[in-house]
């Protein structure tokens, strides 16, 4: 009864920290996932220790990647994908080419093994769909061309990651992948090929029990269970990974006529589950760690955006977008991706890297979602400066850092004025004294 209710009390903890993190992220306008990061950064080991035992919510976690790949299935619009396809795929496909051969030719220098270098580039070509889509509605861009392209790029990079998952569990240590493993990986991917150009092609499909399930609500969220973890269990059975399933499973339902009432029902289910795997995230994430390592993490994070924006708007350029479009697209990109942390993990998990390699990976994935916003606007503001031709050091000052500077003038002034405050009565009294 003990352990009981030491369980409750640290899920408690768990549930309001994450809550709180959550709120104040919002509150300043960040995505809500890094809250959930921070939250496990803070109750975890690294942290105030409240959550020791990883194990116990390893399980939910896990879940929650079947559950985030199930919606990301479902909510994939491949009639408007079809708009961007070519800029998409094509900027998709150069990104994960040139991570690849830039992380090849740094194994070669390193000694890496095969094996590091190809996780460490998949790892690096994805970009971060939530952040990347909460930018674009601050901005007021998502329903522009700049959206809809940064989008398709988004959704091309989530196709991509089943093929990645697939590559790295096939992966037996640092000896690489067999031929067996190369020819499902292969049957793989050309039957998600035509599963997606079939369902491309369909309006809805009506699935068998539709009827029924779109009537009951309360079998609806049951029934999204079932497909999910039902398909993830027949792709492990078949050795497939369990994340294809599950990614196929809402491949099907969000081209199917259940789709609304799908998404509406299971989507709190998959909050919640999303949330025990960002904090995952955070419990795994070794302050000390990055604290001891911080010129090499902050340096890398730094490479990361520059070297991301640069490809991207030179592999966008050359597929006819215009400069502003290509670079404001660019620099949307330019973090890493919720899905480093999976294939990070999946290749943890299959030895294809060790801890010490692992632990590098979180450290700089979360360092580059939290930079993102400020990526963001300072490419703007120094892209600002560039094309106005301004070379005054001064006026370079006052668009740099200019908003800034007048809003830390503001509350220099605020805290000036509550001082002036409080002394008055003080020195009202001391005036009273003297005069008495």
């Amino acid at each position: 009864m003990e352990g009981h209710t030491s369980s409750i009390t640290e899920l408690a903890i768990v549930v309001v920290g994450a809550l709180g993190c959550g709120l104040v992220m919002r509150r300043f306008r960040q995505p809500i996932l890094l809250g959930y990061i921070l939250a496990g950064a803070v109750l975890g080991p690294s942290g105030f220790g409240f959550v020791e035992n990883r194990e116990q919510i390893q399980l939910l976690a896990e879940l929650g990647v079947l559950m985030l790949l199930f919606f990301i299935g479902m909510e994939l619009n491949l009639r408007d994908f079809r708009a961007v396809w070519k800029v998409a795929v094509l900027t998709t496909a150069f990104q994960i080419v040139v991570a690849f051969l830039g992380m090849y030719l740094l194994g070669r220098l390193l000694d890496w093994p095969l094996t590091l270098t190809v996780v460490v580039a998949f790892v690096v070509a994805l970009s971060s769909t939530a952040v990347a889509i909460k930018m674009l509605e601050e901005i007021g861009e998502k329903r522009t061309r700049v959206g809809y392209v940064t989008i398709g790029i988004l959704i091309a990079q989530d196709l991509a990651v089943i093929p990645m998952i697939l590559i790295i569990g096939a992966f037996h240590g640092e000896g690489g992948i067999g031929t067996l493993a190369i020819l499902k990986i292969a049957i793989s991917i050309v039957f998600l090929g035509l599963m997606i150009a079939y369902l491309g092609k369909r309006k809805r499909v009506r699935l068998p029990f539709s009827k029924g399930i779109g009537r009951a609500n309360d079998l609806t969220p049951l029934a999204g269970l079932g497909f999910c973890f039902g398909a993830a269990a027949v792709s492990g059975v078949l050795g497939l990974s369990a994340s294809y399933g599950a990614f196929l499973a809402g491949l099907v339902i969000g081209n199917s006529t259940i789709r609304r009432a799908m998404i509406h029902y299971t989507a709190p289910i998959q909050a919640v589950l999303l949330m025990v795997f960002f904090l995952t995230i955070g419990l795994l994430i070794d302050v000390a760690y990055i604290w001891a390592n911080l010129g090499t993490v902050v340096m890398l994070v730094f490479f990361v955006a520059v070297l991301k924006t640069a490809l991207n708007i030179g592999l966008m350029r050359a597929l006819g977008e215009t400069w502003p479009r290509a670079f404001l697209s660019a620099v949307l990109l330019a973090q890493l991706g919720e899905f480093s942390f999976i294939l990070a993990a999946q290749g943890l998990a299959v030895a294809a890297i060790d801890w010490e390699s692992h632990r590098l990976l979180v450290a700089v994935t979360v360092l580059s979602l939290m930079m993102s916003p400020v990526w963001l606007e300072a490419a703007r503001r120094l892209h600002r400066i560039a094309l106005l031709g301004i070379t005054s050091g001064r006026e370079t000052l006052r668009l740099t850092i200019g908003p800034e500077a007048l809003a830390l003038d503001r509350s220099r002034g605020l805290v000036f004025a509550w001082l002036a405050r409080r002394r008055r009565p003080g020195a009202k009294a001391a005036g009273k004294a003297a005069a008495d």
